[in-house]
């Protein structure tokens, strides 16, 4: 530590102070949503003039350690990547989205006895490429079409899970230094995979209705665009028609790719993907991720055909290739009909859980599609989304910041996800009870310091 003596008085580098702090927050001595004391209390127990104690917390709201709210104190940050962090010790996990239902897994052991013979495995031992092999292809382009809409099974990609296909189809399109247009709220793995490829984010602004038009039209140079026209992950939204519509329009203005994140899609049927107005410029990117589970999985790209060999490579470059035993398994799943029956039992699954929601905190600022998985709570005052995540989860629950999905310099909303797929329902109506009860006192009332 830098320091002199003056006067009695050890005045220290405001630096080196901000270092000490900054590794206690590194070290989870200081956590997430914890109030710093206040600074003329910070300067007497350091013994430092009162402007070195504000010069040590506006350095640490520089390096994005601690935010600072007049009238109110400065406050350890939550990470960016909080949203895909493990809720450790947390009983109720409102933070990771994996739904798995009680009857899963004899339903998936079932479809395997077939593909569990000598004869049968020995072929699943032998590698596979992107485009997967005819029974899986035609089995896919089943299961993915929609109404309006289906995968040409020539132009069917596989990858291991549904983030593989995501940073393949992006590399496809964008590399180091280049600029990919996303939601100026979107799912935090884009963030890595942009940051891993050198891709900068351009955060471009959403409406009740999703991305808007304009903003793509203002954004400048763009490579491409990544999207989440249904069910959007974190705001819930889905884009109606005429949206998806003025959207093909300008990527068809400005000559863009387009990457479709169709991950939640199945818990709806409608409307048309974005790919039914621009199939010729748009990469549709699913997975067995939310349909089955993480553990199970498979990634889909379903591409216009003169992109599909773009794509493949990429795909084959990152190394982003589905193993022959997952291939042949989801064959089996979604061949005879276990993924469908699956899916249709967790829509219902989902409906239930966002009827929940909507009872226990009725009241709330709340925006979600009423068949979704997620909801996107806008706190009421005087609560920041920081205190309200630590807060919660000194009450045993997990929830996400909206730091954790914002693009961008700026200040992100005072606000939460919840993510509702993994709690019993018993706990989950626990859970928003609580979390009800918390965000209807004020942060000093509920022993946030």
């Amino acid at each position: 530590m830098h320091s002199v003596q003056c006067g009695g008085v050890v005045v220290e580098d405001y630096r080196a102070l901000a270092d000490e702090l900054a590794a206690d927050i590194a070290a989870g001595r200081l956590t997430p949503g914890q109030r710093l004391i206040p600074q003329r209390a910070f300067a007497r127990q350091r013994r430092i003039a009162a402007s070195t104690a504000a010069r040590v917390y506006r350095d640490l709201v520089r390096r994005g350690l601690a935010v600072g709210e007049v009238g109110r104190g400065t406050f350890v940050r939550v990470p960016a990547d909080v949203a895909l962090a493990d809720p450790g010790g947390a009983r109720v996990d409102l933070e990771l989205n994996f739904p798995v239902l009680p009857e899963q897994p004899a339903l998936l052991a079932r479809s395997l006895t077939r593909l569990l013979r000598p004869d049968v495995m020995a072929e699943s031992l032998r590698p596979v490429g992107v485009d997967g092999t005819p029974a899986a292809r035609e089995a896919a382009t089943a299961l993915l079409a929609r109404p309006g809409w289906a995968p040409d099974p020539r132009h069917l990609l596989f990858a291991g899970n549904g983030r593989q296909a995501i940073a393949g189809t992006i590399a496809a399109f964008a590399g180091p230094g280049d600029r990919l247009g996303v939601e100026e709220l979107t799912y935090p793995v884009v963030r890595g995979i942009a940051a891993r490829l050198g891709v900068t984010l351009v955060p471009l602004a959403v409406d009740e209705h999703g991305l808007v038009p304009d903003a793509v039209r203002a954004a400048g140079r763009l490579r491409a665009l990544y999207v989440q026209p249904t069910m959007h992950n974190p705001l819930g939204t889905t884009a109606p028609h005429a949206r998806r519509a003025e959207l093909a329009e300008v990527a068809r203005e400005l000559d863009l790719p387009i990457v479709e994140d169709a991950i939640y899609s199945f818990l709806r049927e409608d409307p048309a993907p974005l790919a039914a107005h621009a199939p010729e410029r748009t990469v549709v990117v699913e997975s067995l991720s939310k349909r089955l589970s993480p553990g199970l999985t498979l990634g889909f790209a379903a591409t216009p055909p003169a992109w599909t060999q773009r794509v493949a490579s990429a795909l084959r470059s990152g190394g982003w290739i589905a193993s022959h035993f997952a291939l042949d398994a989801a064959t089996c799943w979604m061949g005879d009909g276990t993924a469908s029956g699956i899916a249709e039992a967790k829509r219902r699954d989902a409906a239930a859980r966002q009827r929940m929601v909507r009872d226990r905190l009725a009241g709330f600022d709340l925006r979600a599609d009423p068949g979704a998985y997620h909801a996107w709570w806008e706190l009421p005052e005087p609560w920041r989304a920081e205190t309200f995540v630590a807060a919660a989860a000194r009450r045993g629950i997990a929830v996400s910041p909206a730091a954790a999905f914002a693009v961008g310099a700026g200040r992100a909303p005072d606000a939460v996800r919840l993510a509702l797929a993994a709690p019993p329902l018993d706990d989950l109506a626990a859970a928003l009870d609580t979390l009800a009860a918390l965000a209807r006192r004020t942060p000093e009332d509920a022993g946030v310091d």
